[in-house]
């Protein structure tokens, strides 16, 4: 529940200038999924929202708040590049952060895996909530402390954090700004997504994808989860 509501509030303020403000309905769906499935805002939503479950279960577990999981103690290693000599030591309470990735997979992506690896909004959703997960993985950072004679560095402490979550809405925001339209193609036996123009860059696991281009959030239309927009002109450039 937490994880959600970091996932709602940071894709409310990274989207709170623009036509659609990641405005949330009501009831289960929690996001307007009918208009935007398939889309952009669709890949942004499964990104942050996988990424918000790993981010605040990680978290419990660092904080002892949760009961099969607590720090990761098994960071051991040499210096970081560039920071002076002497040893540093694991030690520290790391952010155990496989687990909460590991729990993020269990429940973000076993309803999709449920509806069949043959279905394109099932892989391209797969794909989104992995890239979201990455965008926290790749930007750990190591923090240490010192210990010696007045304050000397010969042996430090160390550990991992995890990003603030900010800093995962960032990356994903500029992810979602360049995403990849790609179509479904076989290969083989397996069903793949390919961008949808040769002109397209090819994506990496950290890229968000997807199938429909967007409606365009002016209008309002109840019909499809679409507010429309009020109070201000809308450009629909």
């Amino acid at each position: 529940k937490r994880g959600a509501e970091m996932a709602v509030e940071e894709c409310q303020h990274q989207f709170h200038s623009r036509r659609w403000n990641c405005s949330t309905l009501q009831g289960l769906q929690v996001f307007g999924k009918v208009a935007i499935q398939g889309t952009r805002e669709s890949a942004f939503i499964h990104a942050i929202s996988a990424a918000g479950i790993a981010f605040a279960v990680t978290r419990a577990c660092s904080r002892g708040e949760l009961e099969k999981c607590g720090c990761d103690r098994k960071i051991r290693g040499v210096s970081p590049e560039g920071e002076g000599g002497g040893q540093w030591l694991g030690g520290g309470c790391s952010d155990n952060l496989s687990y909460g990735i590991a729990f993020s997979q269990a429940f973000v992506d076993n309803p999709e895996r449920s509806r069949g690896i043959s279905s394109s909004r099932a892989l391209m959703n797969l794909h989104n909530n992995e890239a979201g997960r990455k965008a926290l993985l790749a930007h750990m950072k190591v923090e240490c402390k010192c210990h010696g004679m007045s304050g000397s560095c010969e042996v430090r402490t160390c550990w991992k954090v995890m990003p603030p979550f900010r800093k995962v809405g960032n990356v994903l925001k500029e992810k979602f700004e360049g995403a990849t339209e790609v179509h479904p193609k076989r290969v083989g036996s397996r069903k793949l997504l390919v961008p949808k123009s040769s002109h397209f860059k090819p994506y990496t696991a950290h890229d968000l994808v997807y199938l429909l281009a967007s409606p365009d959030f002016c209008d309002r239309d109840p019909r499809h989860g679409v507010f429309g927009t009020s109070g201000r002109h809308c450009n629909r450039t």
